[in-house]
């Protein structure tokens, strides 16, 4: 199987090769293959490790403390020093990365999340590189409890974010094995997981990567959250050579998770359940040919009527005149917003309401056509 929408997680015992800094080398081959991925036309988001080793690496000497705010000051200093050097090794290739810092609650939040959203489909259309860490700074909780297990689970959610065709885990680990390949010589590595069961979370539990904070066990829970949202999921060992190019053209590597359900029926479910849905916003006869038959996204010209108390980032559900269900999608604007703009052009929204989300109401990527 090829993939297109692929998110690749960097893992700290894979970025620092099991030290206290970072290895460059490493770092300078991963890059090589993101970018001859880039140039075949996959679109690439990375999830990246390493944050608080680089700035270790840069503070050197200064005593080390074990609490909280040192690690997030480790992270402050070396948050820069992670982005500088992706930003000289794609430059090689002429390519531009941007940065974005997430913690869980920019995604657990209605705005928060469709902003994100928007942003990281918006810098894959435009070839842009998006390198994705937890703003290890602000987000105290994640790294005190160490809630997001080295990004593993935050990777999941970016890649459940975009609806990404692949995740992929790259560590220091070939995959999951029988047992830990590092002290029994006889484990043994298990391609395919059909289900995450007990008895594999058990094999986990022995099998975890001794460097960074994951290890196996969030790893799996990354795989159970992304599988269950029509994402195939991969664990490797990121110094294999050529392994995200092997990967991403189909090649048996690794751990193999396949998706839980299909992509297109897990969107579908959720949006379609009418569960989340908090209004509806009925569209002239233009917009339904626009949304059905030509893929496009909804405008507010083609909007004749809004009902509900929807805010920005809600469901909505979108009917034509006769009240046909024609979709669903996650609204732009609040109803409010709406009932002003309603039957406007697009370019006449900052004028109307002072401000503006886009051109559109909803995006035909954050929508659900029947």
């Amino acid at each position: 199987m090829s993939y297109h929408r692929i998110v690749v997680k960097f893992g700290t015992s894979l970025l620092t090769s099991g030290t206290d800094h970072l290895d460059l080398q490493v770092m300078a081959n991963l890059v090589q293959q993101v970018a001859q991925l880039h140039r075949q036309g996959k679109e690439i988001i990375i999830v990246s490790s390493g944050a608080i080793a680089a700035g270790r690496e840069r503070l050197r000497g200064i005593p080390e403390h074990k609490s909280t705010p040192f690690k997030q000051v480790l992270a402050s200093v070396g948050q820069g020093h992670l982005m500088h050097t992706y930003e000289q090794l794609f430059s090689q290739y002429d390519i531009t990365t941007a940065q974005a810092l997430l913690t869980k609650a920019d995604l657990s939040d209605r705005s928060g999340y469709l902003n994100a959203r928007n942003t990281l489909l918006a810098l894959t259309e435009i070839d842009v590189i998006c390198i994705v860490n937890e703003n290890d700074v602000v987000a105290l909780d994640e790294i005190e409890e160490l809630k997001f297990g080295d990004n593993d689970n935050l990777s999941a959610m970016v890649a459940n974010l975009v609806d990404a065709d692949l995740l992929v885990l790259l560590t220091d680990t070939g995959g999951l094995y029988t047992a830990d390949p590092h002290r029994n010589p006889r484990a043994q590595l298990i391609h395919r997981v059909d289900r995450i069961d007990a008895k594999i979370e058990r094999l986990a539990s022995t099998s975890a990567n001794r460097q960074g904070i994951g290890g196996m066990i969030t790893k799996l829970e990354a795989a159970k959250l992304a599988t269950s949202s029509g994402v195939d999921v991969i664990i490797a060992d990121g110094r294999e050579p050529d392994i995200l190019v092997r990967i991403s053209h189909g090649e048996e590597i690794g751990t193999l998770f396949p998706a839980q359900v299909n992509k297109i029926e897990s969107r579908k479910r959720w949006m379609l359940s009418g569960l989340a849905s908090k209004g509806k916003i009925v569209v002239d006869k233009g917009a339904v040919l626009a949304l059905k038959e030509q893929n496009k996204s909804l405008l507010p010209a083609g909007v004749v009527e809004v009902n509900g108390n929807f805010q920005r980032g809600d469901i909505v559900d979108v009917t034509n005149k006769e009240g046909e269900h024609i979709g669903c999608g996650i609204c732009n604007y609040s109803f409010a917003d709406m009932a002003v703009i309603k039957g406007a052009h697009s370019d006449k929204i900052l004028s109307l309401l002072g401000h503006e989300y886009g051109d559109e109401v909803m995006h035909r990527n954050n929508m659900v056509i029947l």
